[in-house]
């Protein structure tokens, strides 16, 4: 008999714990009063269950604790999202009053972070982080139990479930404060940790520590959560702004030698590519973009070691590519939800080309930084350098990428390689743009011979001008998109090209000249209809030295996916902004003939900043309305030549393409008035229709500059023609 006392006592528990977790299901309160309904949840945390883990209603006591651990979560979330009725949210209020106060929740939930079972520990690391937010949020306190444990965790835990509870708990507050804006009180937080956090990494991320712990079997595991956290702290930098800097928010760009140490020496390959990523993203200054959400993280001043750090980043990496690092990195086969895909014959495995890219973008983007600085004190040996790094990324991607044999035109590489990634192609056009303006300034060749030289190393940015427009079919409404969109740099990568474009236009037919329609724009509807993410194609080079022949035809697909294509339904809006910015026109000129040198500033523009480069201080106008006819008109426009760009794109080439004997040369002057033509129609397209928009204040900021600069693009072409017709 009292054996089944005891049994129902416990059903009884599990059963009003259930009960208690549909009601806030449903934001609804249970009908037993806070107090009671506080006293069955702990129990069900503490897993309080008499006898040797009694089987209750199907479950245990590790069951009733994760229950009673996930409802704990519910409860904290809800209050934190503010979406409750008032009833409910006092009720909870009252629950969670109770837990914390008068039961001691948050030691008990610390004291499941070192817990066998792994669920449990996680299970707990993730409610205490909204328990610890909520109260984050509501009187700007922490918790002392949970920050006592992290921090004494972070100083002497060893790779295990305590710590990897801990790392990811702290991970998990920081990121809901970053998106919530809670900027004072991320900086306190910071504050806190900031010298635990600093004795952490530096227990782990020095090569001689690291190695020493590759022998736990949880390595992999806490080291990805290190990296995890250390993406928040560096999201974090660049939120709090100039008030907060701390040592902590700058570990990746001090440590980043560590960091690339690991890319080559760690037995892990998840781990290599985590900390890749990690390190591009902070290159690019976009760290936090993958759970961001489309929140606007970063606005504002930047701390005041911003400019240093990130050229002590730069530094190290094309230190380590001087010392051949590129060649202990390893890039394996591109991975599925399957498994690794293998192919037949003699084509061989397809290459992770997310490393590819990752690798690329952040030598490429390093360069752009060290570049300028090295050529302050030796312009021959800057020029030389630029030659050597790029040589050495050739190398690497031969090495992995699609069994190259051959490539004399290396200026096909960078659309090639990243295909619809077109964020980090844009990035990577921007960064060879500097990287040749630079290098014309420190070499003293004249145009002509700078860019031929160009050619050589694949950054010539009048080829890849030409090579984005054939990719996108010289679609102006293409180019429309990546104006206003927000989340690639194109507005500011076609400023910088078009100001160089209207001093050089000799050097831009000169390009057309070498890049051939029917040589160039075939490879890149190859590789932009296929996935670079495990399906890249392969090429097989024949015949001429500067002539590509595919072993087969593309299946029919888009050209390219732009980074924000225009929505398609009926009644949306083609631009969708609360406001516009007027600019004064004159703002945007700068000398032909000098680059950009301190570029470490302008590395990474959100729409805000990009619209002061080009345009001065923002002065807000009215909200436009833009569901007129007009507007209306123009999306329509676009979106049928978006589906005719659609229907046509499984023709294997272009209309002027299929005239044209198979075995031209590409020095065909047929073909180059046939690309210079429609380079310039392209242009002069996107101006019209940039007008049409700014008259019908469609347009989401001023575009009076750009304007003016594709004008005087039209006027190099006309007086080119007529220069050329006097002759």
């Amino acid at each position: 008999m009292e054996h089944a006392g005891v049994s129902f006592t416990v059903r009884t528990r599990f059963d009003r714990l259930t009960d208690a977790y549909r009601c806030f299901l449903t934001d609804s309160r249970p009908s037993q009063s806070a107090a009671d309904a506080a006293a069955v949840i702990f129990s069900g945390v503490c897993g309080q269950v008499p006898g040797e883990d009694r089987v209750l209603c199907g479950g245990s006591s590790a069951e009733l604790t994760c229950v009673g651990v996930s409802l704990v979560g519910r409860i904290a979330s809800s209050l934190a999202s503010q979406r409750l009725p008032p009833p409910v949210t006092l009720y909870c209020v009252d629950i969670l009053r109770v837990l914390v106060e008068d039961l001691d929740l948050m030691s008990q939930l610390v004291h499941h972070f070192h817990a066998e079972d792994q669920i449990i520990s996680q299970l707990a690391a993730k409610s205490i982080s909204v328990c610890v937010f909520y109260h984050l949020q509501q009187s700007s306190t922490v918790s002392p139990v949970w920050e006592q444990k992290c921090v004494q965790a972070f100083y002497g835990s060893p790779p295990g479930t305590e710590l990897d509870a801990c790392l990811w708990s702290l991970t998990e507050v920081l990121k809901r404060l970053l998106k919530g804006g809670h900027q004072e009180v991320l900086g306190k937080l910071l504050a806190a940790f900031d010298s635990s956090l600093c004795a952490l990494f530096s227990r782990f991320l020095p090569k001689e520590c690291w190695m020493g712990l590759t022998c736990n079997s949880h390595w992999g595991t806490t080291f990805c959560l290190l990296l995890d956290l250390l993406e928040v702290l560096t999201a974090s930098s660049l939120k709090c702004g100039p008030g907060v800097c701390l040592k902590s928010q700058r570990i990746t760009h001090i440590h980043s030698s560590a960091l690339l140490a690991i890319i080559s020496c760690s037995s892990e390959y998840f781990v290599k590519k985590r900390a890749l990523l990690l390190l591009k993203r902070a290159i690019l200054q976009k760290a936090g973009e993958d759970w961001a959400l489309g929140e606007a993280l970063f606005h504002g001043l930047k701390h005041e070691h911003l400019n240093s750090d990130m050229i002590m980043l730069a530094q190290s990496v094309v230190t380590a590519v001087a010392a051949d690092w590129l060649q202990s990195v390893q890039v394996e086969s591109a991975s599925f939800f399957g498994g690794t895909r293998h192919t037949r014959g003699d084509e061989g495995q397809k290459p992770d080309c997310v490393m590819l890219r990752a690798v690329s973008v952040l030598l490429l983007k390093s360069m752009e930084l060290h570049i300028p600085t090295a050529a302050v004190t030796a312009g021959v040996k800057s020029a030389k350098e630029v030659n050597e790094y790029l040589q050495s990324l050739w190398g690497f991607l031969r090495r992995y990428s699609v069994q190259l044999m051959e490539v004399t035109h290396l200026c096909c590489w960078v659309s090639l390689l990243f295909g619809e990634q077109d964020d980090d192609m844009l990035e990577a056009a921007k960064a060879l743009l500097s990287i040749f303006l630079n290098h014309r300034l420190c070499s003293g060749l004249g145009n002509l011979t700078v860019l031929e030289a160009a050619c050589t190393f694949g950054c010539n940015p009048h080829c890849h001008f030409l090579l984005l427009l054939q990719s996108i079919s010289f679609d102006h409404s293409i180019l429309l998109d990546f104006l206003i969109s927000t989340e690639a740099c194109f507005l500011e990568y076609f400023v910088r090209y078009l100001k160089y474009l209207r001093a050089d236009w000799q050097g831009f037919t000169a390009a057309c000249e070498r890049i051939s329609v029917s040589d160039c724009n075939l490879s890149l509807q190859q590789s932009l209809s296929t996935s670079c993410g495990g399906d890249m194609f392969t090429l097989a080079y024949k015949g001429e030295p500067e002539r590509v022949e595919f072993s087969s035809l593309v299946q029919s697909t888009n050209v390219i996916s732009p980074a924000k294509m225009i929505s398609l339904g009926a009644g949306l809006r083609l631009v969708d902004y609360d406001s516009s910015d007027e600019s004064d026109q004159d703002n945007m000129e700068v000398s032909q003939d000098k680059p950009e040198v301190d570029i470490s500033e302008k590395s990474r523009f959100s729409a805000p900043d990009v619209k002061q480069e080009i345009s001065g201080s923002p002065v807000p106008i009215r909200q436009k309305q833009y569901m007129s006819s007009d507007s209306n008109e123009l999306l329509s426009k676009s979106v049928s030549t978006l589906e005719r760009r659609q229907e046509t794109s499984s023709l294997p080439l272009l209309q002027s393409e299929q005239t044209s004997s198979p075995n031209m040369a590409p020095l065909s002057g047929q073909v180059t008035c046939e690309t210079l033509a429609r380079a310039v129609r392209c242009l002069s397209q996107l101006r019209e229709v940039v007008t049409r928009m700014q008259t019908k204040k469609l347009f989401p900021y001023n575009p009076s500059s750009l304007l003016k600069l594709l004008a005087q693009v039209e006027n190099c072409s006309q007086q080119s023609d007529l220069s050329h017709f006097n002759k």
